[in-house]
């Protein structure tokens, strides 16, 4: 197992890797550095000390024969017989990365009574569908569905496995990468294939969306990753094209888990889906005076969402957060009511029509993005807002 070691010959206790960790996983002990059970093994003390007194030492990568393995999987996720957006969205990147490899696109969708979907995967760029249609498969439970997915992927060897990052997507896809010990990057915002290796480049934000990863899996397969809502365009679909339907049959795996009762989202429109959100940061104040930008998305038919600092500071629910860290939303309007408009904030704003911002400060960076911007108190002006959008309504 890869683990960093302290050269307590070499250490002088000079503190340089204590600054260097952006974990806090180092202290000094008696002037030599200690690590603590924080370590990441991110790696940034070692290139920190200019005495070499710390040693990364890495796993040797085990090499297994990778030929056998062609082909991009989407997982076509679906819920009561309706395909979710994140699986057009995919299919459309799998087959712009399929270009580049010159291998097909396959679809594997699970579920009972979902047949008529095979056709609409085929318009949106599969070449083909894996189908397995069964009662047992009516309702998702993340170990049924990956023993049947890994159950899959073992007998057809697929290259690349693309999942969207939903609640389902991030429960199914490492149980599969670790069912079949291969790596799994969650959350990307950018898919490619390099030009020289031919390995998948799968883009994430790291260290609270401070810096971009690329992380690739060149000794495993299938590379793995899950991919936010809305970051891909779908593409439009082709109800001409033409492709393969393999109905497959299996019996279910034993689950662990037991489903008793489904229980559906009452919040009503989601983020996901908004056509209008009104977003609200720190610069609304307080807690309590949410409920005016609430009430401005009522009004407007729209969906409530915030920054991270309001997440943070426990005014919202992590679920309706926008940004890097958050959701990836695009909307037709976005109004973002006292956002400052950080790059981990703007990262999560995709393709949207028209951004309207209110806030204090004139040198905010959301002005910068924005096609309207108002600068005065967000708590004086929603009101009005309010008001001349119900007297509309009314006339």
């Amino acid at each position: 197992m890869a683990s960093i070691d302290i050269i307590k010959d070499k250490c002088v206790g000079c503190k340089r890797c204590v600054g260097a960790c952006p974990f806090g996983a180092i202290e000094i002990a008696e002037k030599k550095a200690v690590i603590n059970d924080a370590c990441t093994l991110c790696g940034s003390c070692v290139e920190s000390c200019k005495f070499n007194a710390i040693n990364f030492v890495r796993d040797q990568a085990v090499k297994h024969d990778l030929s056998g393995y062609k082909g991009i999987w989407v997982f076509a996720e679906q819920r009561y017989g309706k395909l979710k957006t994140v699986s057009m969205e995919l299919l459309g990147k799998a087959r712009e990365l399929s270009a580049a490899l010159n291998t097909s696109v396959t679809a594997v969708l699970l579920g009972h009574g979902i047949v008529h979907l095979a056709d609409s995967l085929i318009a949106h760029g599969a070449d083909e569908v894996l189908l397995m249609d069964e009662e047992w498969l009516n309702d998702f439970n993340d170990h049924i569905y990956g023993e049947a997915i890994i159950d899959l992927i073992s007998e057809y060897k697929p290259e690349i496995f693309l999942v969207g990052a939903t609640s389902k997507g991030r429960s199914l896809a490492p149980h599969i990468s670790s069912a079949l010990k291969t790596g799994l990057t969650a959350d990307c915002t950018a898919l490619g294939i390099d030009g020289e290796s031919k390995l998948l480049v799968q883009t994430r934000p790291a260290f609270g969306g401070n810096l971009m990863a690329e992380i690739i899996c060149p000794n495993n397969r299938p590379q793995m990753a899950t991919v936010r809502h809305k970051v891909f365009k779908p593409s439009e679909p082709d109800y001409n094209r033409k492709g393969k339907i393999m109905k497959i049959s299996k019996q279910p795996a034993e689950g662990l888990v037991k489903l008793i009762k489904t229980l559906d989202n009452a919040e009503g429109l989601t983020l996901s889906d908004a056509e209008i959100i009104v977003s609200v940061g720190r610069g609304m104040g307080s807690a309590k005076n949410i409920r005016i930008a609430k009430e401005l998305a009522d009004v407007l038919g729209g969906a409530l969402g915030s920054s991270r600092p309001v997440v943070d500071m426990g005014w919202m629910p992590y679920s309706q957060q926008v940004g890097q860290t958050g959701k990836t939303v695009a909307p037709k309007i976005y109004i973002a009511c006292g956002i400052s408009g950080a790059i981990q904030h703007l990262a999560g704003l995709a393709d949207i029509d028209t951004i309207i911002a209110i806030n204090q400060d004139p040198d905010a960076p959301i002005f910068k993005v924005a096609d309207y911007g108002i600068v005065g108190d967000v708590n004086e002006i929603l009101p009005a807002v309010i008001e001349k959008l119900k007297e509309a309504k009314i006339t």
